[in-house]
Order: C-alpha cells, then structure tokens, then sequence
C-alpha cells in the first residue's frame, strides 16, 4: 500500500515532489556551508538556531534558485553528500579571510611576552591566545558591520549556478580559483604582519634599547624589566592605533566583498 502511494505521488503532485527532492539537496548544501562558514560556525551559537536558519534559508533559496525534479537516476545519498561537502568548501574558503586577523592577534601576544597566558576558546575547543581571541572576536564584529554575512549568503546562492544541486561531481577547478586560493591563504601570513608591525617594530625597539643597557650597566636586570615594559609598551601601541587597525581591517574586508 505505502510502495503504491510513493510510486503514484510524483504522477499526481509533480511540483511537491521536485520541490521536496530540490529541499533536500539544498538543505545539505546550506548545512556544510553554516559548519564553516565565518560567523555562523561560532560554537557559542546553538545547534537547534543554527538548524533553524539553514531550515530557513533553504526555504528561501528555494524560491530564488530555479528547482526541477531530480534527473532520472539521481542517487540520493551521493547529491547529499556531494552538496554537503561543496558547502564546507564555500565556507572554508571565507573564513580564511577572518583568520588572516586573528593571526596578527597571535603574533602581537607573542610579542608583548603573553604566551603564557592563555585562555580556552569555546568555540575552537582549545587554549588560545588572549589577543589572538579578541582579534578574532573583532575580526567577526567588523565582518557584520559592513556587510559580510549578505556576501556570505549571494556567495552561497551563486553557487548554484557554477554547481548545481543535482551534478554528480563537484567542478572542483570553478569553484576553487587556484590563484584566488593562494592569495587568501597567503594572506593569514601577509595582513597578520602588516596589522601587528606597529607592535613588533615598537617591542624589537624596545629589545633594543634593553640590550644596550645590559652592556652598559650589566647590574641593572634587564631580562625581568623585559617582563615589565613588553605588555604595557604592547598595550599602550595598541590602544594608539586602534582607530587605523579598525580602517585596516575594513578595507581587507572590503576587498574580498566578491567572496565566491
């Protein structure tokens, strides 16, 4: 009885049938995207609202991206994982961008002597660093500001036109541009430096003028005086430069608007 209602459904409710078959697909596609996208793989955020917001944006992708009735032969198992893991792609290549600024936090709290003082992250599930969490954390402030989640969802929505939800591969050389690759990727090493060489070049001066004191008054204890001024100096350049790092980091932001 149960096998002669699903056989006779798609003759007689066409439209709900591609409609359920297309749900499917794109839910699994928005799922892996809201693991790893930035923002919304936050730990912090409950699973059941992160559930809930890929429940709703598939209903709405559903009613902008163009559905049909699964092909004839299309494996269920495969699309979903398929769609699943071309999600985690889309997201993972826009959170290199964010942690390209938490970078830079991990090297200026190298560099001002708080290696030591380390705190658990419950959303990485580890022990980071003090500054290298409140980049993070300003990193995905500033990302909402100007706009990154509305990137984050047009990226997701145009991937339907480079992959759509019923391939049975994923056209790994479109989506992934090689150059576009390196170039984010890259940047976790090059924008990390430029948002921390205010502090590496005052601390290293520091480590300069310390040193020349040793040498001339090898009395004075120049290694626990290091303890000393390395954090406050660190601090106090920080807090002169705040308003530039702000800049700095919107413009990086900024020219990744075209994420995907």
């Amino acid at each position: 009885m149960i096998d002669t209602i699903l056989e006779a459904f798609p003759k007689y409710f066409p439209e709900i049938n591609s409609g359920l078959s297309a749900g499917i697909f794109i839910f699994a596609r928005v799922l892996g995207f809201v693991r790893f996208a930035p923002v919304l793989n936050r730990k912090e955020i409950p699973g059941f609202v992160k559930v809930s917001f890929a429940m709703i944006l598939t209903i709405i992708l559903m009613m902008t991206v163009k559905t049909h009735a699964a092909p004839q032969g299309t494996s269920l198992v495969l699309g979903i994982i398929l769609n699943l893991v071309g999600g985690m792609i889309i997201g993972f290549i826009a959170n290199c961008i964010v942690l390209a600024i938490a970078a830079a936090g991990d090297m200026i709290n190298m560099q001002m002597g708080l290696s030591s003082a380390m705190v658990l992250d419950p959303t990485a599930g580890s022990q980071v660093s003090i500054l290298g969490n409140f980049f993070g954390i300003l990193a995905v402030i500033l990302f909402i500001n100007i706009g990154g989640v509305y990137w984050l969802i047009n990226a997701l929505h145009r991937s339907f036109d480079v992959f759509p939800m019923y391939a049975s591969a994923i056209p790994l050389d479109q989506i992934i541009n090689k150059d576009y690759l390196v170039t984010i990727t890259s940047n976790v090493l090059y924008v990390g430096l430029q948002i921390a060489s205010p502090v590496l070049l005052a601390t290293l001066g520091q480590d300069l003028i310390l040193g020349i004191i040793s040498k001339t008054a090898p009395q004075v204890n120049v290694f626990q005086l290091s303890f000393l001024f390395k954090p406050v100096l660190g601090a106090a350049i920080l807090l002169w430069i705040m308003p530039i790092i702000f800049n700095v980091i919107d413009d990086y932001f900024l020219s990744f608007a075209k994420i995907f």
